[in-house]
């Protein structure tokens, strides 16, 4: 048996697919085809905002994104203050139970299923949201 699995561990116990997605997830995959050239920030804003349509999903994902945000910055604040990591939890949990109520409602998975990148993308479209570029 490959990699040491025992003949009750079977290939049919241990599919592929979630390997393969996660290497792709790990692999920048997304749903644009490879050009040589690097997408611009307006590229990448105008792909992840072509998966936001609906207005649930913008609402979800324009409170979500910044409770995340802070959510990070109370968890560093939370080494010197204790008590801040209960705030940092909830704040972190609400953000992304938001993010994918959104998506229910937009019945579309989100583009960091498909390249990791695009956890980082959500913050520069809401930056652009709230600046009225998005």
């Amino acid at each position: 048996m490959p990699l040491g699995l025992s003949t009750r561990h079977s290939a049919r116990h241990f599919p592929l697919e979630p390997c393969i997605i996660r290497i792709a997830m790990l692999g920048g995959r997304s749903n644009e085809p490879r050009s040589n050239e690097p997408r611009s920030n307006e590229q990448w804003i105008a792909q992840y905002a072509g998966s936001h349509q609906h207005p649930v999903n913008r609402i979800c994902h324009t409170l979500g994104i910044p409770a995340i945000l802070v959510s990070i910055v109370l968890f560093v604040a939370s080494i010197f203050l204790h008590w801040v990591w209960v705030y940092a939890l909830v704040l972190f949990l609400l953000g992304w139970t938001l993010q994918f109520i959104g998506h229910a409602f937009e019945r579309k998975e989100p583009e960091f299923f498909h390249d990791w990148r695009f956890l980082f993308v959500g913050v520069r479209w809401w930056w652009a949201k709230i600046h009225g570029r998005a």
